[in-house]
């Protein structure tokens, strides 16, 4: 099924079309809490990071129904191929994310990975890939294999989707960000990017959402996770080295690859919860289990970046060109909402404080997901740059998803 989204673009069915990953002003940006059409409520990035709507739920009298004959459920009307459009939609919108993903991966992989078949392009940036390794030593593989998953992932979706006769998520009209230019990056990719990894504002609240045994962002929307990295945050920062010039001070370098790690996990615990949430909205058995299967590789790589991001040494840096300072605690602390060792997710309230904590993924509350997503890689930086075209593609496809409802059309 081929339709022109909201940009006049043209969405095709060809698998192959974003396979171009592996071979400034926020003004332009938008609020797209303000876009959600009203069948569904749109929601910040709160929500996505432990704010949730309180929906309320209307009451029928007993009486009436209690010799009631059920009423018959209605029947999805699938689309040509056999996806409904609520299906289609949640795994464009998927598929359009794992897009993302994979685009800031290779730029890391590209400077700090592994560059070999499987992940090919860049030749590493010898000093910043010994930053990295400073956390663990095999940081390199652990960035190659992620950065090789969430291409398999966009593949995957984008080639299911096209099997079932459907618009497949397409970004490359949008590869025109910067990015580095340092030694190591892939020279025909500069200039073609899609995400911005040098003015990030990482929000590191999971870290003690995470810790907490006694608040879940589903039930307690209001609540305030204390950050593991204050000065993240605010202010811009960049997580990989702009031009060489940025590799001259080893300890601002250091703070260049401590930012990294902890953005890694950032953004892998977006998909921790991402999957399970847009789960609750399939139709489809086949599409309950593509989300199902994708979703824990995420949660796996969630909690390999958690681990490695406590080992980020403690330092205070300079950012030679924005003069922003950056300062990392120790996080070998007695404090069990900030000690490092602590990766297992505490258990903690879930779907009613009158039964016993459970340890869980959080938050999964599946009201805005999608807009909450978008708007949280948003306020993070990741898009400084793109025109307000790509703002109003992704935003539809993330209504689209969002309006998808079980058992709908």
């Amino acid at each position: 099924m081929n339709r022109c989204d909201s940009t006049g673009m043209k969405a095709t069915s060809n698998p192959a079309a974003n396979d171009i990953g592996k071979s400034e002003d926020r003004s332009e940006e938008k609020n797209f809490e303000k876009k959600v059409t009203p069948r569904k409520s749109a929601v910040s990035r709160r929500y996505f990071l432990g704010k949730s709507l309180a929906v309320g739920a209307g009451t029928i009298g007993a009486g009436l129904l209690a010799n009631a004959a059920p009423l018959p459920r209605p029947t999805p009307t699938p689309r040509p191929g056999g996806l409904t459009a609520g299906d289609a939609a949640l795994l464009r919108f998927a598929a359009a994310a794992e897009i993302l993903e994979a685009d800031f991966w290779i730029q890391y992989n590209e400077l700090g990975g592994v560059q070999d078949d499987e992940v090919p392009g860049g030749t590493g940036n010898k000093d910043y890939t010994e930053a990295i390794e400073v956390l663990d030593e095999d940081m390199p593989v652990y960035i190659h294999d992620n950065t090789d998953d969430e291409i398999t992932h966009h593949t995957f979706l984008n080639a299911y989707l096209a099997s079932k006769r459907a618009a497949h998520a397409n970004l490359d009209p949008f590869r025109t960000l910067m990015g580095s230019t340092a030694t190591g990056v892939n020279p025909d990719l500069i200039g073609r990017r899609l995400t911005n990894l040098t003015q990030l504002t990482v929000d590191t609240s999971w870290w003690t959402r995470y810790r907490d045994d006694s608040h879940n962002p589903d039930l307690d929307p209001n609540h305030v996770f204390p950050q593991a990295v204050p000065t993240l945050g605010v202010n811009q920062h960049t997580a990989i080295p702009r031009t060489d010039d940025d590799t001259k001070d080893p300890n601002f370098l250091q703070a260049i690859a401590n930012t990294a790690a902890f953005h890694f996990p950032t953004i892998e615990q977006g998909g921790n919860s991402l999957y399970p949430s847009q789960a609750l909205r399939a139709t489809s058995e086949e599409v309950l289990r593509i989300l199902l299967s994708i979703g824990p590789t995420e949660t796996m790589h969630f909690q390999t970046w958690s681990d490695k991001a406590g080992n980020a040494p403690p330092l205070t840096a300079v950012d030679p060109v924005t003069g922003v300072s950056v300062t990392f605690p120790d996080l070998e602390v007695e404090d069990e909402l900030f000690n490092k060792s602590l990766i297992m997710p505490e258990p903690c309230p879930f779907l009613n404080r009158r039964l016993p904590i459970v340890s869980i993924i959080r938050p999964t509350k599946t009201e805005g997901v999608a807009i909450g997503a978008l708007q949280f890689l948003t306020d993070m930086g990741l898009f400084i740059g793109q025109p307000p075209a790509f703002f109003d593609y992704m935003h539809q496809l993330a209504v689209d998803a969002d309006n998808a409802t079980r058992g709908g059309s």
